[in-house]
């Protein structure tokens, strides 16, 4: 349930105005990212150290939700702190993010109770929208990357030191030009691909991005009927990508944004795939299906316009998310417990 918040709570409210995201065609043009900062060992980088962070993110975000199956995935959680903000939009007068989980409604780390909050204390004249995932310096108490497009790599490389014993190597050397060129795809045709139809604000913008999106969802099916992963038998960078779209898109995008040519589950190799993943630890277990019908249904939104009343819908049956598979056959190593291809020692 969305937590009531007076205006007279809200903090410099007057510093957000309308996102400016839609261009004169209708069509949707995600913001830049304000903080990017790379994390590494080069002067003026960010330093990689156990504690000091804080990773923000929301379980109905997409952009998000990727970091944290990496974050899983690598054994990161004693490294970086996670804090999770309400997958429903908070009622005041701009977007934001609201941490309506916690008591008291503050996040119990950083002491915040909007997202907004940390990105105004680092930047006074910031003006977009707070967007997840951030990643905060705890020590300085700023917003210091939320660069959503390469903080999975900085996870996946500079943060090595800190992974877990025979962490998987999900951005390995070898195959780095073509999961850059993988991760390219899929970005602006399905991870954005969705949002294009979704926030589209004329019919042609809206038949544009709806075209794109399912060609290329066809494309990935013809793909995926002749190998388990997108670039092999094992999960890379580019499967974590593609997963939080596929995972997201019949319990809302279907509907929500109108991206109803037909369902995943009607698309077998792209149903099995998504299926095969959802089974590993660090995808299903930081999946959470009723967040993201609650934020796509009752609380998405690119300005803080509040619409009287919206219905979460009851489906779709989630039953069969455990229906076996059976795409072992595609890979060359048929023991389902390599599913991820272990680090070599230098591969950083």
């Amino acid at each position: 349930m969305t937590k009531k918040v007076d205006q007279s709570d809200s903090t410099q409210v007057t510093n957000f105005s309308k996102p400016k995201e839609i261009s004169v065609d209708g069509s949707f043009k995600r913001q830049d990212n304000r903080f990017t900062t790379p994390f590494g060992a080069e002067p003026g980088q960010l330093p990689v150290e156990k504690g000091r962070y804080r990773l923000l993110w929301s379980p109905a975000c997409p952009w998000a939700h990727r970091s944290v199956i990496v974050r899983s995935l690598l054994g990161l959680e004693e490294a970086i702190s996670l804090g999770t903000v309400s997958p429903m939009r908070p009622r005041i007068d701009r977007v934001d993010w609201e941490f309506s989980l916690d008591e008291g409604g503050v996040d119990p780390v950083l002491g915040i109770r909007y997202v907004s909050d940390i990105y105004l204390k680092t930047d006074p004249h910031y003006t977009g929208r707070p967007t997840v995932p951030v990643m905060v310096d705890v020590l300085k108490q700023e917003a210091v990357n939320n660069d959503y497009f390469r903080l999975t790599n900085y996870l996946e490389t500079v943060w090595s030191p800190f992974h877990k014993e025979n962490a998987p190597d999900l951005y390995p050397n070898h195959l780095r030009k073509e999961i850059d060129e993988m991760n390219e795809t899929i970005f602006h045709d399905i991870n954005n691909g969705v949002y294009k139809c979704g926030f589209a604000q004329s019919q042609e913008a809206y038949e544009q991005g709806y075209d794109q999106l399912f060609t290329r969802l066809d494309w990935l099916e013809d793909r995926l009927s002749k190998q388990r992963f997108l670039l092999g038998d094992f999960i890379t960078d580019s499967d974590v990508r593609l997963y939080s779209t596929l995972a997201r898109f019949d319990v809302a995008y279907f509907n929500a944004f109108n991206t109803n040519r037909n369902l995943i589950r009607e698309m077998p190799n792209l149903w099995g795939y998504v299926r095969d993943l959802y089974e590993t630890k660090g995808f299903g277990d930081t999946t959470d299906f009723l967040a993201i019908k609650k934020h796509y249904h009752l609380s998405i939104t690119i300005n803080p316009r509040m619409e009287e009343v919206k219905i979460l819908p009851m489906g779709p049956d989630l039953a069969g998310w455990t229906v076996p598979h059976q795409r072992e056959h595609l890979s060359s190593n048929r023991d389902s417990k390599f599913l991820i291809q272990r680090r070599k020692e230098g591969n950083a």
